[in-house]
C-alpha cells in the first residue's frame, strides 16, 4: 500500500514546499489519519502517543483553513482569529515555533501569551494586531478581562493536552475561553490521553466530531527501550547518576521536586558535567535560556521537574533518565516520552532503591511495561553499555567575585533590616555598609541591591552570580521573542 504524502492529503503547495525543505516529507500516522477531516473544517479529536507528530497535525490545518477558506479581511488589534491553548508556557513556545513558519507563508503573525513574564510584550502584539495566538488559559483570561484581546472573531480553536489542562485544574478557565468563541468555528483537540473531564469539553464545544486514536492512550512507543537500575545505597544511587549522565548525547534526568532538581544539576557541574536546569522556580528568561542552550546542543544534560514533561520537545533525546520515579503512570509515560520521538528510537532508566521496590512494579504494571529490574553499580557492564562514549569533563567554571559598595539601599528601613540580621549592633544600623562586618548579604550569598534582603540586580555596585549550569557564550544573554513571527 501507498504511503500518502501530504499533498495527496489536501496540503496546499506553500506547506507542502516549506515542510519538505525542513526535511518532512512523509506524515506520520495521526496527521494522515487527520488531515483529511481537519482541512475540510470538520471537528476532530485526535489521540496519539507523545512524540507522535500531534502539534503538526493542528497546525497544518489551522494556517490552510485561516488563510484559504477562512480568510478574512484587514487584520483588527486584539481580535485573532485563531487560537491554540496549552497547559505550560514552554510547550506554547514550541507550538508557536511550528505554526510560525507557515504562517509566515501567507504574512500571518502570531503571538505567545503566557504568565510568569511583563504582560507589557504581549499586550503590545496584540495591539499591532495578531492572526494567531497560541495562549495558556490564566494570562488570557487575565488579559480577556483587562479588555485587550476580543475572541469573537476566532475561525479556528485547537486544544492540546488537554487531559494536562484537566490535571492542572485548567477546565473551568478553558471552559469560560472557549465560551467566548463563536460556536460555529472550528475545534480541535489533541492529547495522548482524553480523560479527566476531558469529554465534558468535547460533548459542549466540538460539533459532531471525528475522533482518530492512532496509538491506544496509556501505551509506550515501540522504539523506546526501559530499563530498571536497582542500587543499594543513596551513596551508589548518585555515583550511577553520575555516570549515565556522563555520556555524549542529549539526556534528561527527571526528579521529582523543583529544590532537588537545582541541586543535581549544581552537582553534576560540580563534577565536570555541563547540565542546566529546567523548574517551575526558574524566570520565564531563565528557562528560556536553559532550554536553548539544551535544544541547540551547547548543553546535553538537562535536569527537569515534571514541568517539562508536557514542554519539551527536541528532537535527538537519546537517553531520559527517572532519577526520581514518578508518582503514578500517566507520569512515567509523559516524562519518557521525550525520547524516541518521531520514529527515533531511545532509552529510558528508572533508578530504584530497595524500598521503592514494591511501587515502582506497581507503577509499570499500569503504564505496561514489561520490564526486570536489575542489580547495578556505576561500573556495571550494563550501564557502560548505555552511556557509550564518555564525554570529556568540563572544569566548572569559577564563581564570580561579589561587589560590595554601591549597591546597597541606604534608607532608614534597608538599615534596620541589615542591622536584624546582623544581630541588632547599633554600628550596622547606623552605617551604610553591607551586614556582618562588609560580607555578602541578600539570597545565596548575593550583594543586595534595592530593597534589603533581595538579590541584587544589574546595576551599579552589584554583581549577578550566573545561573548554575549556564553554558559558557550564553551568560548574560536572553533569547528574544517578537510578538509576531
Amino acid at each position: 500500500m501507498t504511503t500518502p504524502d501530504f499533498l495527496s492529503l489536501g496540503v496546499p503547495a506553500p506547506i507542502v514546499n516549506s515542510l519538505k525543505a525542513s526535511g518532512k516529507t512523509e506524515p506520520f500516522p495521526i496527521q494522515t489519519d487527520t488531515l483529511p477531516d481537519t482541512l475540510s473544517g470538520r471537528d476532530v479529536l485526535g489521540r496519539g502517543k507523545t512524540g507522535s507528530g500531534k502539534t503538526l497535525a493542528f497546525a497544518i490545518p489551522l494556517v490552510a483553513r485561516l488563510a484559504g477558506p477562512l480568510a478574512g479581511g484587514k487584520r483588527r488589534a486584539g481580535h485573532p482569529v485563531g487560537l491554540v491553548l496549552a497547559p505550560t508556557r514552554e510547550l506554547a513556545t514550541q507550538i508557536d515555533e511550528v505554526i510560525a513558519p507557515l504562517a509566515a507563508l501567507y504574512n500571518m503573525t502570531t503571538t505567545t501569551i503566557f504568565g510568569g513574564v511583563n504582560q507589557k510584550r504581549q499586550v503590545n502584539a496584540l495591539r499591532a494586531g495578531v492572526d494567531i495566538v497560541v495562549a495558556c488559559p490564566g494570562r488570557l483570561e487575565d488579559l480577556m478581562k483587562q479588555g485587550f484581546i476580543t475572541l469573537d472573531a476566532v475561525e479556528v480553536t485547537v486544544i492540546d493536552e488537554a487531559d494536562h489542562m484537566a490535571d492542572l485544574g485548567f477546565l473551568p478557565s478553558v471552559t469560560r475561553i472557549l465560551e467566548t468563541t463563536p460556536a460555529n468555528g472550528q475545534r480541535m483537540l489533541f492529547s495522548a490521553t482524553l480523560d479527566n473531564g476531558v469529554d465534558r469539553l468535547v460533548k459542549r464545544f466540538l460539533h459532531n466530531p471525528v475522533m482518530h486514536s492512532v496509538d491506544e492512550s496509556n501505551s509506550p512507543v515501540a522504539a523506546m527501550t526501559h530499563h530498571v537500575f536497582e542500587v543499594a545505597t543513596a551513596g551508589a544511587k548518585k555515583e550511577l547518576v553520575e555516570m549515565l549522565a556522563s555520556g555524549t548525547g542529549r539526556r534528561i534526568l527527571f526528579m521529582r521536586t523543583k529544590h532537588h532538581a537545582k541541586r543535581l544539576a549544581e552537582q553534576l557541574n560540580a563534577s565536570g558535567i555541563p547540565a542546566v536546569d529546567l523548574h517551575g522556580n526558574l524566570s520565564q528568561n531563565a528557562r528560556d535560556r536553559n532550554l536553548a542552550a539544551f535544544g541547540q546542543g551547547d548543553i546535553k544534560v538537562l535536569v527537569a521537574t515534571d514541568v517539562a514533561a508536557r514542554g519539551v520537545h527536541v528532537d535527538d533525546v537519546e537517553l531520559v533518565i527517572h532519577v526520581d520515579p514518578p508518582t503514578e503512570h500517566k507520569a512515567y509515560l509523559h516524562r519518557s516520552g521525550r525520547t524516541a520521538r518521531a520514529g527515533h528510537a531511545g532509552d529510558v532508566v528508572t533508578i530504584s532503591l530497595p524500598e521503592q521496590r514494591r511501587d515502582l512494579a506497581a507503577l509499570l504494571r499500569k503504564a505496561e511495561i514489561d520490564v526486570t529490574p536489575v542489580r547495578v553499580t556505576a561500573s556495571s557492564p550494563e550501564v557502560a553499555e548505555l552511556v557509550g562514549e564518555i564525554a570529556p569533563k568540563v572544569a566548572p567554571r569559577p564563581r564570580q567575585e561579589q561587589q560590595h559598595g554601591g549597591g546597597s539601599s541606604q534608607g532608614a528601613n534597608a538599615r534596620r533590616k541589615r542591622a536584624a540580621r546582623a544581630g541588632g549592633s547599633g554600628d550596622y544600623a547606623a552605617s551604610g555598609n553591607n551586614t556582618r562586618g562588609g560580607q555578602q548579604s541578600g539570597y545565596n550569598g548575593q550583594s543586595t541591591g534595592g530593597r534589603s534582603g533581595r538579590p541584587a540586580g544589574n546595576g551599579a555596585g552589584s554583581s549577578r552570580r550566573p545561573g548554575v549550569g549556564q553554558p559558557a557564550g550564553t551568560r548574560g544573554t536572553q533569547r528574544r521573542r517578537s510578538g509576531n513571527r
